[in-house]
């Protein structure tokens, strides 16, 4: 584990007009480049970026997240990985691990597929890349993203509430803590969410736009590409955070492309399992 001595420096990386906020922690290459999930922050990787100790670490709170700017919504899907290329350019970071959970994964394959140099090798954590049909589908329903409280007393407020509630009871304590801590921001005396709920949900409704469509890329990656999947399969109709986003066959879509399916996980593996993934990392180290 890491010491207090790691805590991270937080940097402000212009790009396009943007601010973006990126969480680093200095050490030796090949780097680790974390990418977060819709609603989360580059800090929700804390509990497996402190196995690495000693290594070189960037964790970027994606536009509309963290400490990034907030742009009005609608996002396109394909400005993430426009943000993981404006990050990569400003350290000029080549042959990193990107290491990517549910929208963050899908940041990445596009993040790769237009900077090759950047990434020697991928691990996406239940990317958000569904089934080909999915990208003829209308929009999901996810009005009850919108009515999300907004407005907390404290970070201490939040983990209390979130402690027994699904899906948070499943997760590590320290990755609940870390989320809540960095889920917000200061307003007017009392804090704020860091990620509106109406700009979360307008995320969420564009995953499955044709622009959010990455078969097209896929073939010219070259990298090695590990694919975690978690076992909770979604419902037919129903926008249900905790199951798998990802399509079963995306790994063979690859040119290197490793499956692993985990049966008995939800879609929150980095906060609940996170020596696993820090076990897959090790693995391209």
């Amino acid at each position: 584990m890491g010491t207090e001595a790691e805590s991270p420096g937080l940097k402000i990386v212009s790009a396009k007009g943007l601010e973006l906020a990126v969480w680093e922690w200095p050490g030796q290459d090949p780097a680790l480049v974390f990418a977060h999930a819709t609603g989360f922050h580059g800090r929700s990787w804390d509990q497996i970026v402190r196995m690495f100790p000693g290594r070189r670490r960037l964790a970027l709170d994606f536009r509309g997240h963290g400490r990034s700017f907030k742009p009005e919504p609608p996002i396109p899907w394909p400005l993430f990985g426009e943000d993981l290329i404006a990050v990569a350019e400003h350290w000029d970071v080549r042959d990193a691990i990107g290491i990517g959970h549910s929208m963050g994964g899908h940041a990445l394959v596009s993040a790769v597929a237009a900077r090759p140099r950047t990434f020697a090798a991928l691990l996406l954590v239940d990317p958000v890349i569904f089934p080909t049909e999915y990208y003829r589908a209308g929009p999901p329903d996810v009005s009850h993203i919108e009515r999300r409280r907004e407005r907390w007393h404290s970070p201490a407020e939040m983990l209390e509430s979130f402690r027994t509630r699904p899906p948070f009871r499943s997760w590590r304590p320290e990755a609940l803590e870390s989320y809540c801590a960095f889920a917000l921001l200061p307003w007017n005396g009392r804090f704020t969410l860091a990620c509106p709920p109406g700009l979360e949900a307008s995320i969420y409704r564009g995953s499955n736009a044709l622009d959010a469509n990455l078969y097209p890329q896929i073939p010219s990656i070259l990298q090695p590409v590990t694919v975690l999947r978690a076992g909770a399969r979604p419902r037919l109709g129903v926008f249900d955070l905790s199951s798998s986003p990802t399509a079963p066959d995306l790994a063979s879509k690859f040119q290197r492309g490793r499956d692993v399916f985990l049966p008995d996980n939800n879609h929150f593996i980095p906060m609940e399992c996170p020596e696993l993934v820090a076990g897959e990392i090790r693995r391209y180290l």
